[in-house]
């Protein structure tokens, strides 16, 4: 009963700090954009890891091996979506053109190959560290994390549109 409360608490605090911050992203794997404001990135982050630490149960030693390896994985993956993000932007939506179009495919499935050896090998140097049991607790707390961000976005964006909503009845009935 304890643990849960003890996540619970660490899951209220993750989300507070998420409804603290404004990003203005929802991408499938939360790269968060440049021009994001560094004290939104930074809060994001911190939730993440505290989220995604209190999951997996590191233990100090294990946290402070772990973080490292997956930074270097998460912003390798990160690059890597880039690329391909960058080559569709290069695409012409009024000028569709096949050969560019079938190019594009052919990265997108090279990118995704390269992401599985990635992978592969971060997965290997990342259970070095932590049990097995913790890196399928990572993917488990990876996807919450995002769905908690989803949600809150969702929220924001709801809210906003009652507002909004809200503001043009009044005009309306000011006139």
């Amino acid at each position: 009963m304890k643990k849960l409360a003890e996540n619970l608490k660490w899951l209220l605090v993750a989300a507070l700090l998420v409804a603290l911050t404004a990003p203005a992203w929802a991408q499938e794997d939360l790269d968060l954009p440049p021009q994001m404001d560094p004290k939104a990135r930074e809060r994001v982050e911190a939730a993440r890891i505290a989220m995604i630490s209190n999951r997996l149960g590191l233990t100090p030693d294990q946290a402070e091996k772990f973080w490292p390896i997956y930074r270097e994985f998460a912003m390798k993956r990160s690059e890597m979506r880039q690329e391909f993000r960058r080559a569709q932007h290069q695409l012409d939506p009024n000028n569709p053109d096949p050969a560019k179009q079938q190019e594009l495919i052919n990265l997108g499935l090279q990118i995704k190959q390269r992401e599985l050896d990635l992978e592969k090998d971060y997965s290997g140097r990342i259970l070095r560290v932590i049990s097995a049991q913790q890196m399928i607790s990572l993917r488990k707390a990876e996807q919450d994390f995002r769905q908690m961000i989803l949600n809150q976005l969702q929220q924001r964006r709801a809210l906003q549109q009652r507002r909004e909503q809200f503001r043009e009845n009044q005009r309306l009935k000011r006139k």
